[in-house]
């Protein structure tokens, strides 16, 4: 779909305009911690191209959207994934994408990443009366912000010396990673390559044979992406103290940490909580299927998909690759948003 200035409803925010969205958001925190720390990091770091919408009766209306929603999408469509926000004590005003045809294709499928399961569920009410849709393939997180800097001074056991070793992740590591990754067939090599090269990580390192044994990444959307460690390696405390290292790291960057724990992951709860990260709200991701048999229950995706320490915000489907880093159909409203 080609990138259009407005719907009936939204219009694209000029990239000079984005800090003013921001302050905005500010007053919704936690709530609209992703979406602020997504703008963030758009304009820091211009991992991947978003196209971001406001409500035209912003700030009344406090609803804003982005394109793309995830990642990669599968069948090359900038509308084909999104992200939204909306107060969760103010989802009545999510009406104005019930009526926005021109952003919206409601006759094909449409993915969201981890979102308030206030939002969602007034999506998959929206999706039913526009095409007799249901989200499915849903799962559930968790939403845990750091909260107490304190706690990052808590004393950990050093790593074995003469054993392992941390390190800032290299492009050289990227292969390794994605081999460690539990859901290397939703995101591509090339994610990772892009992550690497723009985002702090850390990765623990066998000093004998530089073998990769555990790492942990800031992502796209100012949070912790994902943490891996090999079986092998396990209950050696890499973990938390990749965690600790890279919680400091984002705070330093002028992130608020947070990630998004699997209701069930006792284990990644008891490690998040131990650095000072508290719940602050539940968070659902799936896609929203048109022209469903309401007959058929939605089912969850495979736990393998799922991240071993933490659950992460990942698109929900098998992805083929956009350069969104380069950008799609992007350079009109490049120029439009340089205007201002």
């Amino acid at each position: 779909m080609e990138i259009v200035p407005e719907g009936n409803n939204f219009v694209i925010v000029k990239e000079c305009e984005l800090p003013a969205l921001m302050k905005e958001l500010e007053k919704y925190f936690p709530h609209s911690l992703k979406f602020h720390q997504t703008i963030k990091t758009y304009l820091n770091d211009r991992v991947w191209r978003f196209q971001f919408y406001r409500a035209k009766t912003w700030p009344e209306d406090p609803v804003c959207l982005h394109f793309p929603g995830c990642t990669y999408t599968p069948d090359n469509r900038t509308n084909e994934s999104v992200g939204i926000f909306c107060p969760p004590d103010k989802l009545e005003r999510m009406d104005l994408i019930k009526d926005e045809d021109i952003l919206f294709e409601w006759h094909s499928p449409l993915y969201m990443n981890f979102t308030h399961v206030g939002i969602m569920f007034k999506m998959e009410e929206i999706f039913r009366e526009k095409v007799n849709g249901k989200l499915d393939g849903h799962i559930y997180g968790d939403i845990y912000v750091h909260e107490c800097p304190a706690e990052l001074d808590l004393s950990l056991e050093p790593l074995a010396a003469n054993e392992v070793i941390m390190k800032p992740l290299c492009i050289d590591d990227v292969k390794d990673i994605h081999d460690l990754y539990p859901a290397g067939d939703i995101e591509s090599l090339e994610l990772f390559e892009k992550l690497v090269r723009q985002l702090p990580g850390f990765g623990v390192f066998n000093q004998s044979d530089n073998e990769l044994a555990a790492w942990s990444l800031q992502s796209y959307y100012g949070g912790m992406f994902s943490m891996q460690t090999k079986p092998k390696f396990r209950r050696k405390g890499y973990g938390i103290q990749l965690a600790q290292s890279l919680t400091k790291l984002v705070i330093q960057r002028g992130y608020i940490p947070f990630v998004v724990i699997r209701p069930e992951n006792d284990a990644s709860r008891g490690l998040y909580t131990k650095l000072g990260f508290r719940k602050a709200f539940e968070s659902v991701r799936g896609t929203f299927v048109p022209f469903a048999d309401q007959n058929h229950a939605p089912t969850d995706l495979p736990s393998s998909e799922l991240n071993e320490t933490s659950a992460e915000d990942a698109p929900p489907v098998k992805q083929c690759t956009i350069d969104a880093a380069e950008g799609t159909n992007g350079t009109a409203t490049e120029k439009e948003r340089e205007e201002c």
